[in-house]
């Protein structure tokens, strides 16, 4: 079964000119900016992407942040969501290549079946020049889903 990013960008917005310092002030600004499920508190999953950033930086390289939680936060495949956050300004979360961070896409996800394949198709989305580009422009929620669905 494939994952449909599109829909789970939709379900977990896009944030513009998201300010912090550190991660952690990110995910309290992002925690608190999202739709999240009812019985998921902001609290919760502010936690959760703080203590996964502690055991290793969520930076993938070219600028990109995955942020997740280690355990699945959400209970519900219709729960999950992926949060697009662009940020004012770029941050140095000790990437591989030595990049800051200037777009994070948080995982909220309900097994590790469906989080691997959702890190397995933004992936390949990250390789492709077009899409990075398309990112460093901070396009719209409409654009960026588009740009997913024409390239996945």
């Amino acid at each position: 079964m494939a994952v449909d990013l599109g829909s789970l960008i939709h379900k977990g917005g896009v944030f513009f000119n998201v300010g912090g310092e550190t991660p952690e002030e990110i995910y309290k600004k992002v925690t608190e900016l999202m739709n999240l499920p009812e019985q998921i508190s902001n609290e919760s999953v502010y936690e959760a992407l703080c203590a996964r950033e502690k055991i290793m930086s969520t930076a993938v390289g070219n600028g990109i942040a995955l942020p997740h939680a280690r355990a699945p936060i959400v209970k519900n495949e219709d729960d999950q969501r992926i949060a697009v956050v662009y940020l004012d300004k770029p941050i140095d979360m000790k990437a591989p290549d030595n990049l800051k961070v200037y777009v994070m896409f948080v995982l909220l996800t309900q097994n590790p079946q469906t989080h691997l394949q959702i890190l397995s198709s933004l992936a390949g989305l990250f390789q492709k020049v077009s899409f990075r580009a398309l990112l460093e422009k901070h396009v719209s929620e409409e654009e960026l889903v588009a740009a997913v669905r024409e390239l996945s």
